[in-house]
């Protein structure tokens, strides 16, 4: 399993905070969506993506940086993705885990680690341009 990473600098909090906010995700996550998420049933969330309808659930805010969510694929099968933003040196290191799924070519995983590595990059550029 891949761990993506980059280094904020901001606080962790700032992070966390701009990070778990689900009317963000669109800024800074093309991979996932470029499209606003609708609250939905059950604490799920949908959102357009590039591979279609797919459905965001958040773990709950806390105050230890865990930024875990489930995607819901067009076909049905739920995704967790573990995210965490952690305190670094007064910056905050943000940590994605990409996780293979069964039928997945190394192609595939790469191409899914180059994603979330560029959506980490945008998030950065953002949160260190305000």
């Amino acid at each position: 399993m891949p761990h993506v990473s980059t280094v904020v600098a901001r606080s962790w909090q700032q992070v966390y905070d701009y990070a778990a906010d689900p009317a963000n995700l669109p800024h800074w996550a093309a991979g996932l969506s470029s499209a606003a998420l609708v609250p939905g049933d059950d604490d799920w969330w949908a959102a357009d993506s590039p591979m279609g309808t797919v459905g965001v659930r958040f773990c709950a805010r806390n105050g230890f940086g865990v930024l875990d969510h489930v995607v819901r694929l067009p076909d049905g099968t739920e995704v967790l993705n573990p995210m965490r933003v952690v305190p670094w040196d007064g910056d905050a290191e943000v940590v994605f885990t990409v996780r293979a799924r069964a039928g997945m070519t190394d192609a595939d995983v790469a191409a899914d680690v180059e994603a979330v590595a560029a959506d980490l990059a945008t998030l950065k550029r953002i949160l260190e341009s305000t």
